[in-house]
């Protein structure tokens, strides 16, 4: 059990002891870094995180990101979370990898994306009538989180070219937004396989 006082510190990970936290400061990159990750890829794939602020969820699902082979994670500079050392910690190797892309205005970068690298922007709601697994995530995709508790801005649901939700068997109206994104991702790559 953890001393009290310590519930925003992430404990000691295994998986990291011995190496250095940097705390995140030049890992994240600028807005001008996505031509660089995505120029010449035929089937782009990335995820925009619309203020997730969390930052063990941040960093559960970078590590997730890593995994399904995510071009770029794409989150705005405000309201959201940075690559703290608490993301770090959590990622387990995963903030240091995978490309966690910045940008000063979120809804002008999903349009960037549709429109300069042909990306279909998928957003998870629940006002959705479409499953995800009545979703094609093959070609350049961009899977579009929202923040917990609130979903998507209003904004960046317009912003996306449809709408899906996760089928929910049980009591509950909603999963974490990290175990939702997991979901989302692995589908994505299951299909994304078939076509390779």
């Amino acid at each position: 059990m953890r001393k009290k006082g310590n519930e925003h510190v992430a404990r000691e990970n295994k998986h990291t002891r011995g190496r250095e936290i940097k705390g995140g400061g030049g890992l994240a990159k600028g807005e001008d870094a996505l031509e660089k990750l995505l120029s010449g890829k035929t089937a782009p794939f990335v995820l925009v995180l619309d203020c997730v602020t969390d930052p063990h969820n941040l960093g559960a699902i970078l590590r997730t990101a890593n995994g399904a082979g995510v071009d770029a994670v794409i989150a705005p500079k405000d309201k959201s979370v940075g690559l703290t050392e608490t993301v770090q910690r959590v990622a387990v190797g995963a903030a240091e990898t995978t490309p966690f892309v910045r940008v000063t205005n979120l809804s002008r970068t999903m349009k960037k994306l549709q429109k300069d690298y042909g990306l279909w922007l998928i957003g998870t709601s629940d006002k959705a009538t479409k499953t995800l697994y009545e979703t094609d995530f093959k070609g350049p995709t961009g899977i579009v989180m929202g923040a917990e508790g609130s979903g998507l801005r209003r904004l960046t649901e317009d912003n996306c070219d449809i709408l899906i939700n996760l089928p929910m068997a049980g009591n509950v109206d909603c999963l974490n937004v990290s175990v939702a994104t997991g979901v989302c991702l692995y589908e994505a790559v299951r299909q994304r396989i078939v076509m390779d």
